[in-house]
């Protein structure tokens, strides 16, 4: 089935207005488009910057996309025991993108830095991501190559729990084929 597909690349943030004085931040973003919703890992704040490197795609009917006007990412600051505390958000349009790319068959913007707004409507910080739109992408080859991706960018603590559950898959085995030989020894 042919579907418009919007692939954001939600790279990073800085100077972000701090609503906790005490401690180490954790921030996570809710990125909204159209009736889709994306939640972000939560990342610590390092140096005053906050790296996320996380890829989202959004799928959507070719006669839903051409209702989407612009995609909203709130910024959230992860607290223990709430919901978390709204930082700021940032509204981009898409309708230019989305024009542009059914004129083209894909765009794509390299990761841009966008103004972060108040609850107060000034701006403090920014956030860095890019967008790729496809027309008429193939949905189902789209997916495929995003599970294939995500099976080989495994963490480090995956590849340890692989070694680990191998080693022992193989003590065991040669365990029970010690122990088959024996008995058979005996008989």
């Amino acid at each position: 089935m042919k579907e418009a597909i919007l692939e954001i690349l939600l790279v990073s943030a800085k100077g972000l207005k701090r609503t906790n004085l005490v401690g180490k931040h954790s921030y996570f973003v809710i990125i909204e488009c159209g009736t889709k919703v994306g939640t972000s890992k939560i990342s610590k704040a390092n140096h005053k910057e906050i790296l996320w490197n996380g890829k989202f795609l959004f799928v959507f009917p070719t006669s839903e996309w051409q209702n989407i006007t612009h995609l909203k990412l709130k910024i959230i600051e992860a607290e223990y025991f709430t919901d978390g505390r709204f930082v700021g958000e940032t509204i981009i349009n898409l309708k230019g993108l989305m024009v542009e790319g059914n004129d083209k068959g894909v765009i794509e913007l390299k990761p841009t830095p966008y103004n972060v707004v108040l609850e107060d409507d000034s701006y403090k910080g920014e956030i860095k991501l890019g967008l790729k739109f496809i027309k008429n992408g193939d949905c189902e080859t789209k997916r495929r190559e995003s599970a294939a991706e995500g099976e080989n960018s495994g963490s480090i603590c995956n590849t340890i729990m692989k070694v680990w559950s191998m080693t022992w898959c193989s003590i065991l085995y040669f365990c029970r084929k010690t122990s088959y030989d024996y008995k058979q020894k005996e008989n």
